[in-house]
């Protein structure tokens, strides 16, 4: 991991977008962020493939919002999780890949996938997993209102998908 992208102009502003403390974005503010990161495409100069585990950049970290992007090979997942209290949005830069949501004490899952261009917003009661469940790699950006301080993990048991660990910014990422 090297340090957030401070380039001019590398993070597009959405029209109406602020960074004033404490101010939450919504999710079609992050849905618009992120598609304009995507098609911009300045992300292909740095996007990484790594084959032991997922590889993910912040890209630019403010008072009221974050953006990252996240490359995916072929089988690569993140595994059953939340956003704490944030909201969020991402979208597909490059390839597909497939999202699965589900609900805390239930085993039924819901699977969409989501090919290059879609972008996915979601409040901060958004639990999935996304997957590269495809042959071809693929690129996302993230983007999530207010930052990131913890991520909940999730286990599916007999009984359920139940929590297993939670993650923690600075510390775990």
């Amino acid at each position: 991991m090297t340090a957030p992208l401070t380039a001019p102009g590398f993070i597009p502003r959405p029209r109406g977008l602020t960074d004033r403390n404490g101010v939450r974005v919504s999710p079609a503010t992050l849905g618009r962020l992120v598609r304009e990161v995507a098609e911009a495409g300045q992300w292909r100069d740095i996007a990484m493939f790594c084959t032991d585990e997922r590889w993910f950049q912040r890209l630019e970290l403010t008072a009221n919002y974050e953006i990252w992007l996240l490359t995916w090979l072929p089988g690569q997942h993140t595994g059953f999780h939340d956003h704490g209290e944030a909201a969020g949005a991402f979208t597909v830069a490059q390839g597909s890949v497939l999202e699965t949501l589900a609900r805390p004490g239930r085993r039924q899952v819901r699977r969409r996938p989501a090919a290059e261009g879609t972008v996915r917003m979601f409040g901060p009661e958004h639990l999935h997993d996304v997957a590269n469940a495809t042959s071809t790699p693929a690129v996302s950006v993230h983007a999530y209102s207010p930052p990131l301080t913890a991520m909940r993990r999730y286990a599916m048991t007999d009984g359920g998908l139940t929590v297993a660990r939670t993650d923690h910014a600075g510390l775990d990422w």
